[in-house]
């Protein structure tokens, strides 16, 4: 129990407080240094997630597809379409379609009857019954089933997909409502992909064909025997001819070909520079925005006398005050970085050295493509010189190429390269932004202090109970004292 100053008259709840007020100091300077590591680690945090994306637009600059400055256009884009990959050529090329690959199918000749007259829906009950084998191109069977009475249309069609499921020849069924007639394909392409459906009698083909011999792949007179009809692929590339395709899709002489349909055309293929130059330009971008920021922290100022509020600091003050008072308190967070100071210097080595191992006479620098550093006082940033840079893509793309793809060599895998390993330090040492798992250098020193809060917590409760358990005695002794003074000066002065 507290007892306040009632026999003294002192304000105890007051001097208790002043009291505590000096023993949470050592509290108080170490809640501060905890604030501000956490903001030391969130600026961290930023840069890291900063440095990240400038490492996803280098990482395109080491590959060849980024550079690949040539575009394909079709005279013909009904027949055939087609891009380039990073080994084109430019010039023209005369392209024929021969023949476009196809998937095997087999569908009903006539509408599928119940009875007669009245077409079949894919819910009611086949009236027929018997063997129907599945046969590949080979003639090796695939699967059969077995059509038993009481299996409707639809069951039949999933039936007859089941049975070639993960098989080299795999059909796709279905029996459709609006022409009540089955519709049957495979999944691949290509002459190979031929299969062959046998009945063990003409009323069942009925049921599921329904064509009386006719269609161009019955292969028996008894109607019970047909095969589908799927071709290869084929084209003539300036007169030479590829076939066997098993799929529309080729690639001659570093053209990707999609082919559409027979015919003719004329591939022009030329230079295409605005690919490259649009990655060359987001990385210079990106680069000049992020060592901006970076130069900004490296000689901000810090203030000192300026710690992070305490909770009862702000009771007292106003939002305004509260901002300008945070503003100068989280100056100087990352000033004279080592991490990010090394950065910089390792990113502009990065960019600018010649590039080792590129052929002589070839260029090896970015200056000699129209990148380059500007004054001392615009910091490190880099400048293009658009035209030139247009003109080396347009006339010299190989060597444009090799200058940041040439191995490690090359300016995007040094950028990249050097980039990983900033941002490896700087996830070491404050944590990932884009990670769940935090075992950083300051996160661990964050919790390392808040223990500690929590200790000195505890213990200045203490030292508040020890505080109050002091001035209630000193309370409770000077009652007991007044009260016997009173009772000496009634009972043995006569009240006088």
């Amino acid at each position: 129990m507290r007892i306040g100053g009632l026999a003294s008259g002192m304000d105890t709840d007051q001097l208790v407080k002043e009291l505590m007020n000096a023993q949470k100091m050592p509290l108080n300077k170490l809640t501060q240094k905890k604030v501000w590591t956490e903001w030391q680690r969130d600026a961290n945090r930023e840069f890291n997630l900063s440095l990240s994306k400038l490492r996803t637009i280098a990482s395109d600059l080491r590959f060849q597809g980024s550079f690949n400055a040539y575009s394909a256009t079709s005279s013909n884009s009904g027949s055939l379409t087609a891009s380039t990959t990073a080994n084109a050529l430019s010039g023209t090329y005369q392209v024929e379609v021969v023949n476009v690959a196809s998937t095997a199918k087999i569908h009903s000749a006539g509408t599928i009857e119940k009875s007669a007259g009245v077409a079949a829906k894919s819910t009611d009950l086949i009236p027929a019954t018997g063997m129907i084998t599945i046969k590949d191109n080979s003639g090796a069977v695939l699967g059969s089933v077995d059509v038993t009475s009481g299996l409707t249309y639809a069951d039949v069609a999933k039936k007859l997909q089941e049975a070639t499921a993960g098989k080299t020849t795999e059909l796709r069924a279905s029996f459709d409502d609006t022409t009540s007639r089955f519709f049957m394909s495979t999944t691949g392409m290509g002459a190979d992909q031929n299969f062959t459906l046998e009945f063990s009698d003409a009323a069942l083909a009925n049921q599921v064909i329904n064509n009386n011999g006719q269609l161009s792949y019955s292969t028996n007179t008894a109607g019970t025997n047909y095969m589908s009809t799927a071709t290869n692929g084929e084209v003539k590339f300036d007169g030479i001819l590829v076939d066997n395709l098993t799929s529309n899709k080729t690639t001659i002489n570093g053209l990707n070909l999609n082919l559409l349909q027979k015919g003719t055309s004329t591939i022009m293929v030329q230079s295409d520079t605005a690919k490259p130059l649009e990655t060359i330009k987001n990385l210079v971008e990106k680069y000049n925005e992020t060592i901006s920021e970076i130069e900004k922290k490296l000689v901000e100022k810090r203030y000192p006398d300026f710690k992070p509020l305490s909770d009862e600091q702000r009771k007292d003050m106003s939002e305004k005050e509260i901002e300008l008072w945070e503003e100068k308190a989280r100056s100087g967070l990352l000033r004279n970085d080592p991490i990010l100071k090394n950065a910089l210097q390792e990113l502009r080595s990065a960019f600018m050295d010649p590039v080792a191992g590129i052929a002589t006479g070839n260029m090896n620098m970015l200056s000699q493509i129209g990148i380059n550093t500007g004054k001392y006082s615009d910091g490190g940033k880099l400048f293009i010189d658009e035209n030139k840079l247009k003109d080396a893509l347009s006339n010299k793309p190989d060597e444009v190429m090799d200058l940041f793809t040439n191995g490690t060599n090359g300016i995007g895998n040094r950028v990249y390269a050097e980039l990983n390993d900033v941002i490896k330090r700087l996830s070491e040492r404050g944590g990932s932004p884009t990670s769940a798992v935090d075992n950083s250098t300051m996160s661990k020193r964050i919790t390392q202090m808040n223990q500690e809060i929590s200790k000195w917590n505890d213990r200045l409760k203490m030292v508040e109970n020890r505080y109050w358990k002091q001035f209630t005695a000193m309370e409770k002794a000077l009652s007991q004292m007044n009260s016997q003074s009173s009772w000496m000066q009634q009972n043995m002065f006569g009240g006088m």
